[in-house]
């Protein structure tokens, strides 16, 4: 498919391999801000038959960047995941394995929320700003919970570094070095989606709540919102 014209790190995950069957196109779509999207990416949005948003973004970051989605007939559901803001984890200097533990350990009833979202509204897109992080562990989660091949769960995850423009990525890095310029992780937070760090988040999950889906029920999803999950995706 062709990213609507604005849009950052947008993309379909339908066609990911779960065991015999694949994940529904059009179903879950994923991408990072929408306060660029071009009069046709806005038109766009609303072709592709998204009929509900779920933002992961503080109100710092809707405010600065609000979404261009004049027009559309949707929904817009705000579930903000850090605890504290974006400009603490720079901060603080954490690591991206730190950083996806904390989301995992801090957030667990707002990302068992998002999933919640992704079960029962079709089709759904699911963002924040980059649409690395915090959309890559939600979106990694529901997929896995679902039944979706560990290996296609990291390949999509690592995809997103493929697709953020390199002048992004130099422009970002060159502003945060300026305001934290002893920061050892900066570059890996802004502009990195390493397979290993999927790989470890879910072993991370897997050892403390047995799998994904121990994870999304320990943080309040049903077996039948769990159920509904995987045939909303699935299709089975």
């Amino acid at each position: 498919m062709i990213a609507p014209a604005g849009s950052v790190n947008f993309r379909d995950v339908g066609g990911l391999s779960a065991g015999p069957a694949r994940v529904r196109e059009g179903v879950l779509f994923r991408s990072g801000n929408l306060a660029r999207l071009e009069p046709a990416g806005t038109a766009a949005i609303g072709d592709l038959g998204i009929r509900s948003i779920i933002d992961l973004r503080d109100d710092d970051e809707v405010t600065h960047a609000p979404s261009r989605l004049a027009g559309l007939e949707l929904a817009v559901h705000r579930v903000p995941l850090f605890l504290g803001s974006v400009e603490s984890f720079f901060t603080r200097d954490l690591s991206l394995e730190e950083m996806y533990r904390a989301l995992i350990d801090d957030s667990a009833a707002s990302i068992a929320e998002v999933v919640r979202g992704i079960a029962g509204g079709s089709p759904v897109l699911v963002h924040c700003t980059v649409g690395k992080d915090r959309t890559g562990v939600t979106v990694a989660l529901a997929l896995a919970a679902a039944g979706v091949d560990e290996d296609a769960v990291v390949a999509d995850y690592a995809r997103t570094e493929s697709l953020l423009p390199a002048a992004r990525n130099r422009a970002v890095v060159t502003r945060l070095k300026a305001l934290h310029p002893d920061a050892v992780h900066l570059e890996e937070l802004a502009t990195r989606s390493p397979a290993s760090v999927m790989r470890g988040m879910l072993a991370y999950v897997a050892d403390r709540h047995g799998s994904a889906t121990g994870y999304l029920r320990d943080s309040g999803l049903t077996a039948a919102e769990l159920t509904e999950l995987r045939g909303r995706l699935l299709g089975v």
